[in-house]
């Protein structure tokens, strides 16, 4: 075997190797005890409770507007967006960032970052509810839970 035969053979192992071996880390969070998540790198940061100021006549998923030192941000009730009942405490606020553009998803309880290998985010299930499908990225079957992996582009669209 040739030295660039060889050298071409642990590259591509290298290579196959790194694509069973990919991982992806995920913010996650809960709403109405169900796990979800979406990867860290949409994630901007997490705030404790904020005040929300009302938006006159916008989408009834769009909770108000938060002021983040100066920035004006768009609160959006994820419970809303996700067809699921009104939440009675102080909501979370994770800070995303979508087509540089940035939003508060109003969570329940925020979670861990957790790391995954890709390979153990399933495909969506053909059972879940339609709306649920176009939001949904994947799913991971976790220790204790099921984590729901979220598709923030078409979560993020209106």
């Amino acid at each position: 075997m040739t030295t660039a035969t060889a050298e071409h053979e642990s590259n591509a192992t290298r290579l196959t190797q790194s694509r069973v071996d990919a991982t992806t880390q995920y913010v996650t969070f809960y709403i109405d005890r169900q796990l979800l998540g979406i990867p860290v790198e949409y994630v901007q940061e997490v705030l404790n409770p904020q005040t929300v100021a009302a938006a006159p006549r916008a989408r009834q998923e769009i909770a108000g507007l938060i002021n983040l030192r100066g920035q004006i941000v768009t609160a959006v009730d994820l419970r809303i967006r996700l067809n699921l009942p009104h939440f009675e405490g102080e909501s979370m606020n994770v800070v995303i960032t979508d087509h540089q553009e940035a939003y508060s998803l109003l969570v329940d309880q925020v979670g861990d970052v957790i790391n995954l290998a890709d390979s153990e985010v399933m495909s969506v299930p053909p059972t879940l509810n339609q709306h649920w499908k176009q939001i949904t990225k994947g799913v991971s079957r976790l220790e204790k839970e099921l984590l729901i992996v979220l598709n923030v582009q078409n979560l993020m669209s209106f």
